[in-house]
């Protein structure tokens, strides 16, 4: 019973394993039938057909606001007024801020004036006339009786000059006098049974101070005496020449005079100022101790600040002279300068305007014309504009605030957004202003939107020996999702061609500069079958070389210019035969015939 079961086991495996056999055989035998030989080499191919051709190139960057500016001020001023906020939306011509025009405005007007003198000197020496020539003649002898009245004002202004120093010296020597007594005087002393008479009153003011005291009193003690002494020597100096010089000296020995009583003016002033000031101290420190203050004391003080006063008064007057001898000997030279240009003004006229004095006047005209539209443009400038629609992000200054030129006022960028990307210099040659361009964003992955690029560097960066060019890209619509810093890249078209005839081109070949295809001679019922057999199909003829011009490519496809028509099929790519050999052994050598050497189980 067993043994008739393993029989008939063995009977099956037999026959199934005869079955697989045949089907398999069949399959190969088959596929051989449909496919050619298997040792012969088999083609994919692709017909040449018309379409459009797109060469683009890639980058990426960041998203940016389109344009973004720093509003500076033209002209130094104050601000006065500002009209936005942080954060406000302004439109262009928006008043942004104003500055103080008052100036502006008076230097508008100054240059209008200015431009209508010029114009009018123009008009005058195109049209001269005998009133022209009358008018210069007047102005002429105007100048010279204004230089004979500055010289007549000069001669009487020395005659004031030795008077006022005359007048002076009826005070000096009394006020002299009461300054050195107030030092070196002997009236304290004289009043006072108490005090010695040989006493100078300087000593009486030391000795009423206690010893510890003195150190105190010092300062002013020297003070006193040093500006005395200076006094004393110029005055003695002084009224020495005074006393040798006479109304009708040399104007030079007259002004040194006058310069030199100034000076011993101002010295006995400065010196009875320090006396003063030593018995302000005394009588304070006496008083506030409740001590004794000489009777003479209080009036030599007095004395003193009526001297003060006194020397005041004559310096006033004698630098009064001195700037009425200034000013009329500066009216002299001014006349006389006044006198060579009308002069000079009436000799034009009478010879006549030449040609290079209109040119002159003309060219005076314009400078004026151009420093009034200066002006008026500085005054406009104190008004400060937004220069596009934007957002203000940044107010810098206040109301009160003074400005220079080129001081930040406020920053303002566009709403509208763009993408800056950075192309290596091979790309960046292939890229115009003007081109279309494909965006996407890292940050939205479903949101793409075109573009245009509107600048490309001119000049690259260079970092670490590798050459970038930045491109600046235009959004053709606004997202307010995507926002400034966006990761962004960048697809641009920089060539495209419509209805031209392509290939793949995989399927251009090249040797020695010359451009070739291997064309496919197939009959007409063969090329449905060729083309949509993707694995590859042995040709009935070989394959002929086709020279062929091309044009534009890219990573896919080539443009055909000449060789090939429309239809015209060509072989893509050459699939070997070892390769279906290692297929179909592959295929076959998991089977053998039951009961022959190694067995595998069928499973």
């Amino acid at each position: 019973m067993i043994s008739n079961i393993l029989k008939q086991i063995l009977q099956y495996k037999f026959i199934t394993g005869i079955v697989l056999l045949l089907i398999i055989g069949g399959g190969y035998f088959g596929y051989g039938r449909l496919n050619g030989d298997n040792n012969a080499a088999r083609y994919a191919t692709a017909a040449v057909e018309k379409g459009a051709l797109i060469i683009s190139v890639s980058g990426s960057g960041q998203v940016s606001a389109s344009d973004q500016l720093d509003i500076k001020s033209k002209v130094k001023s104050d601000v006065v007024a500002v009209y936005v906020g942080n954060g406000n939306e302004v439109k262009a011509g928006k008043l942004i801020a104003k500055l103080d025009d008052k100036d502006f405005q008076k230097s508008v007007e100054d240059a209008e004036i200015s431009l209508e003198t010029a114009k009018l000197e123009l008009e005058k020496l195109l049209t001269p006339d005998e009133l022209s020539l009358l008018k210069a003649e007047n102005a002429l002898v105007q100048a010279k009786e204004s230089k004979q009245k500055a010289e007549n004002n000069i001669e009487k202004a020395y005659e004031d000059a030795f008077n006022t120093i005359t007048n002076a010296f009826l005070d000096l020597p009394t006020i002299t006098t009461g300054v050195t007594n107030a030092l070196y005087g002997y009236e304290i002393a004289k009043s006072e049974t108490t005090i010695s008479d040989d006493n100078w009153n300087i000593t009486v003011y030391q000795n009423s101070f206690p010893s510890n005291d003195r150190d105190a009193l010092w300062p002013f003690v020297e003070s006193a005496k040093s500006d005395y002494k200076t006094a004393r020597e110029n005055y003695d100096q002084n009224l020495e020449n005074y006393k040798n010089t006479k109304s009708y000296s040399e104007k030079k020995v007259i002004e040194e005079l006058l310069n030199q009583t100034i000076e011993t003016t101002k010295l006995i002033a400065r010196a009875a100022k320090s006396e003063s000031n030593l018995l302000d101290f005394v009588v304070d420190y006496l008083s506030t101790r409740d001590m004794h203050v000489y009777g003479k004391t209080t009036t030599i003080q007095s004395d003193l600040k009526s001297y003060i006063s006194k020397t005041n008064s004559l310096s006033s007057s004698l630098l009064s002279v001195q700037r009425s001898l200034q000013d009329n000997r500066e009216a002299v030279v001014n006349a006389e300068r006044s006198i060579e240009e009308k002069e000079l003004s009436l000799a034009e006229i009478k010879a006549g305007s030449t040609e290079l004095e209109i040119r002159a006047k003309k060219s005076a005209v314009q400078q004026k014309e151009d420093a009034l539209i200066a002006a008026k443009q500085d005054f406009s400038d104190c008004y400060i504009y937004a220069p596009f629609d934007g957002i203000i992000t940044d107010i810098k200054v206040k109301k009160g605030d003074s400005v220079s030129v080129d001081t930040t006022v406020a920053n303002i960028i566009t709403q509208q957004k763009i993408a800056e990307i950075s192309l290596n210099e091979v790309d960046a040659a292939k890229v115009k202003v003007g081109q279309r361009a494909t965006l996407t964003f890292d940050a939205l992955s479903e949101t793409s939107i075109s573009g245009r690029v509107f600048e490309v560097d001119a000049l690259g960066t260079v970092i670490q020996g590798v050459v970038s060019y930045g491109v600046k890209i235009a959004f053709d619509t606004q997202d307010e999702r995507i926002k400034p810093g966006m990761s962004v890249t960048a697809d641009i078209i920089t060539d495209a061609k419509q209805d031209v005839l392509v290939l793949p081109s995989s399927a251009i070949k090249s040797q020695g500069g010359v451009y070739f295809v291997k064309l496919v001679d197939v009959p007409a019922e063969m090329r449905q079958k060729l083309l949509a057999n993707i694995s590859g199909v042995v040709l009935p003829n070989p394959p002929r070389e086709q020279v062929v011009e091309t044009g534009l490519s890219n990573d896919i496809s080539t443009e055909i210019v000449s060789g090939l028509k429309e239809g015209d099929i060509v072989v893509t790519s050459t699939i070997t035969s070892n390769k279906i050999k290692n297929t179909q052994t592959q295929s076959s050598s998991g089977f053998q015939m039951p009961g022959m050497g190694s067995q595998r189980s069928l499973r």
